[in-house]
This record gives C-alpha cells, structure tokens and sequence, in this order.
C-alpha cells in the first residue's frame, strides 16, 4: 500500500474500441471486429491502474447519468478508487473515445469529450474535501482531456498543499507558463516531446544533448525541471533540466504487444503509485515501464492492468 494518496482530477470516457487488420487511411473504409465498449479516459485509465496496484487513490471529474457513467463508476470502483467527487451531470453523455487497433497493436482515437467538458474550475475551487488529502505525501496526476482552466486550477490547490505535480501533456496542446510553473514533473511520449521542441523524433540510445536545449527552451526557466520520455518498446528515459543531463534509458522487458491503448497512462499511473510510495524517480520509472509493458500484452485499457500481485508473478 502506498503511503501517500494518489490523486486524480481529469476525464472518464467510454472507450468504443474495434479492432482491424489495418488502420484505414484518408477517405478509406475497412472492415473490423465487434463493436466493444469498456471503461476509459485518461484520467480514468490513471486511477483504476493505481488503484488495482493497491494505492490510495482519488478521483475527481464528471459523468453523465448514463448506462455508460454507471459502467465507468463501477469499473474505480472495483479497482477501489474513491469516486466521491466524480459529479453525476443530468442532460450531458458520458465521454467517449472511438478506438481502432490494428494487428500490429497500434491504434488512433477520436475523444467526445461530453460531460468531461464541464469540469470547471469552480468544481476544483468546491472540492475542499478531495484536496485536504493533498499533503507533501501525495501526487497528483493531470492530463490536457478537460478544460486548461480546471487542470490550471488543480495544479494549484495540489501544489500549495505540497503535493507533487505530475502532468502529461496528452492530447497535446500548447500550454503556457501559468500551467508549467506549477509542474513538478512533465510526463511526455517521444511524439509530444517532438511538437513541444519542434525537433524531429529521436533515437532512444542517440545523443540527446540537442534534446536537452531544446526540452529547456520550451519550458523557460520557472517550468518543470524534470521530464520523463516514454519510449514505447524502447522504455523511456529522465531529462534533468538543472542539471543539463538524461538518464540512461530505462529498457522495457521484450513482450509481444497486443494492444497500447491506454499503455503510457498506465505508466503514469504506476510512476505517480510509486513516487507517493517514497521511491525516488528513476525507481519509480523503472516500475512504471514494467507495469505499461505489461498492459500492452491485453486488449483495453482498465482490463490490461495488473494487480500488484498479477504483475509479481509475471515472467515476460
């Protein structure tokens, strides 16, 4: 059990997932499986993942009252994540996002945003309760599928309580300074690095020293100090911008991907699992990039994450 709590404020979605032999191309049609829908969103995705990992985790957002806000209340619940603060808004639809997975494991995403679209910063202002819990101890996970102003907000009322900020700039938007100055940790994968450097894609094992520069000007000087770089198969790495360095990668065990949707929340989830447990960041990151290979090997999001006992066991 982690000793600080996990706490999440963002987006819960119906994940409408199809599989395909190939994803389609502009203007093209492709014939696919059944129709499946489970429990998603990032933020959803985030807490369920700490929470089957045995953390203490909370999560903060909104729902409509629907057969598909019901399936995701469920699902956090299972996982024992505390769903309090998720309003229940009459009138609006859950959430979605339209997924289609090809044989190769790879995947896009269209995301309604629907009731996720009326978190506002009033509901994070009314949410004293939720960041009571906020202490030195805890983490606090944000991603870009709900409004700047209540994840602006968020990052506030956490940080002034001493929390550690964790943000992942997914779907990638720019952000400004107002949002990165109250950033502990920027989470980014290769491809949301390259828009927020403007430089191209990098290789894992190349010489990053141009990606650090680069990582630096695009936060300024008051930003986030610490970036992790998810790799995919490849593992990710840890961009310490005080002091000018990169990690080593941090390899991923080989396994035989079946699906990646929802693999770099998962990530986040056990990073911020971990960091709330007292492990420094590169500890926490070496576990966090087992507990996303894992979820690669199962279909989903929420139903590929791993107990802690599941992930115990497992010999990739």
């Amino acid at each position: 059990m982690a000793s600080g709590r996990v706490l999440v404020v963002g987006s819960l979605n119906a994940d409408l997932v199809v599989r395909t032999a190939r994803l389609p191309g502009p203007g093209e049609t492709v014939t696919g499986s059944d129709l499946v829908i489970v429990p998603g969103g990032k933020s959803s995705n985030q807490a369920a993942a700490a929470g089957k990992l045995g953390g203490d985790v909370a999560l903060l957002g909104c729902v409509g009252r629907d057969g598909n806000g019901t399936m995701l209340l469920d699902s956090l619940k299972a996982a024992g994540v505390d769903v309090s603060q998720v309003r229940v808004l009459d009138g609006v639809a859950t959430g979605s996002a339209m997924i289609a997975v090809d044989d190769a494991a790879e995947n896009f995403i269209i995301v309604s945003p629907g009731a996720n679209g009326h978190l506002s910063e009033t509901d994070i202002d009314d949410a004293t309760e939720f960041f009571d819990s906020a202490d030195a101890g805890a983490v606090l996970t944000l991603c870009l599928e709900v409004s700047l102003d209540a994840v602006k907000a968020a990052a506030r009322r956490a940080g002034d309580r001493g929390a550690t900020v964790v943000l992942n700039i997914s779907p990638y938007q720019k952000v400004g300074a107002d949002l990165l100055d109250l950033v502990d940790i920027l989470l980014v994968n290769n491809h949301e690095l390259a828009d927020l450097t403007g430089q191209a894609e990098f290789e894992p094992l190349g010489d990053w020293t141009s990606v650090i520069e680069a990582t630096g000007a695009a936060l300024g000087d008051s930003g986030p100090r610490t970036v992790v770089v998810t790799l995919g198969a490849d593992g990710a790495r840890i961009i310490d911008l005080s002091a000018g360095e990169v990690s080593e990668q941090i390899p991923s065990p080989p396994i035989k991907p079946v699906d990646t949707t929802g693999c770099g929340d998962a990530f986040l989830a056990a990073l911020a699992f971990r960091l709330a447990a007292g492990d420094d960041l590169a500890a926490a990151s070496a576990f966090a990039v087992r507990v996303g290979a894992y979820a690669a090997t199962g279909e989903g999001a929420q139903n590929s994450y791993p107990t802690a006992q599941q992930l115990a066991d497992w010999q990739p």
